[in-house]
């Protein structure tokens, strides 16, 4: 798989999906996964989503196979993420692309787009929060001061099984896909997971909604109290990006794209090919 250089030296890691027709020049779609997660974590997607676009997975630094090796302090910020990501999009010699970001993975979208209006054709956000709620924060810190403090004391794997419950998927969801799930999520190094705590804890997209001029898809859970009206982030998602669609998936749980991968992927498609011009499906 490929690896590309960032400007600061840091080795990043990417995946390329394509079964789009070899005649054709399939635009390129990002999908940037969001806290603690890698490419990998974007399976159940690629199947749907690779028939007609150039399907790029990046592992962000420190996770995955990208490198470990930078200075935890000053490595894990905003503005060196979003040129992460433009490194490995030139990498790709794509001028333009659309990109799909879920939870954090869609902060930076919204960043990116906001600072980089011409390299991106379109942003589609699954259950992206405009900030982290206090409420989100304690769930991620069960019965400790602070969700960094909760995975150094319980380990990656023993939080990541509490969160799932609590958080990312329904009491019904297969065993074996929370146990997978779990198992990918304790590859992450502690130290890693918290640096981007941190980041994550203090991070607010809500100053780069004005000036996202891409069109903007948005699939969020119906019911899920950390990015609904409830937490006051839906009214101010609809005053940031006017021109965003808005799709509610009926779900309470987090990982949406998980959950329920062919409606969400048909809604991507759909909104990113009327950017393109063509219609996606076989003839």
């Amino acid at each position: 798989m490929p690896i590309v250089a960032s400007r600061d030296g840091v080795r990043l890691h990417y995946e390329l999906h394509d079964y789009t027709d070899p005649w054709r020049k399939a635009p390129v779609l990002i999908l940037q996964h969001g806290f603690g997660r890698s490419a990998r974590f974007w399976f159940n997607l690629i199947p749907y989503l690779a028939r007609f676009y150039r399907v790029v997975c990046p592992d962000l630094r420190g996770f995955g196979q990208s490198s470990k090796e930078f200075d935890l302090e000053a490595g894990p910020t905003i503005p060196n993420y979003v040129v992460d990501i433009l490194t490995i999009a030139d990498d790709m010699n794509a001028a333009t692309f659309h990109y799909a970001g879920e939870s954090f993975g869609g902060i930076l979208g919204m960043v990116l787009s906001a600072e980089h209006p011409e390299r991106v054709r379109s942003l589609s956000l699954l259950a992206t929060p405009i900030r982290l709620t206090e409420q989100t924060q304690k769930t991620f810190a069960l019965t400790y001061g602070s969700w960094q403090e909760a995975m150094r004391a319980m380990g990656v794997r023993a939080w990541a099984d509490a969160i799932n419950t609590a958080a990312r998927f329904p009491p019904d969801a297969d065993p074996g896909l929370q146990e997978w799930y779990a198992e990918e999520f304790a590859k992450s190094d502690v130290e890693v997971l918290c640096a981007l705590a941190q980041l994550a804890s203090n991070s607010d997209a809500a100053s780069y909604l004005p000036r996202i001029k891409a069109p903007v898809l948005g699939i969020y859970p119906a019911l899920h109290k950390f990015v609904t009206s409830t937490s006051g982030q839906d009214e101010e998602l609809r005053k940031g990006i006017p021109h965003m669609r808005l799709v509610r998936m009926p779900s309470h749980y987090h990982m949406v794209w998980v959950i329920a991968p062919a409606a969400c992927a048909e809604h991507m498609l759909h909104f990113m090919a009327a950017e393109d011009g063509f219609a996606p499906r076989e003839p």
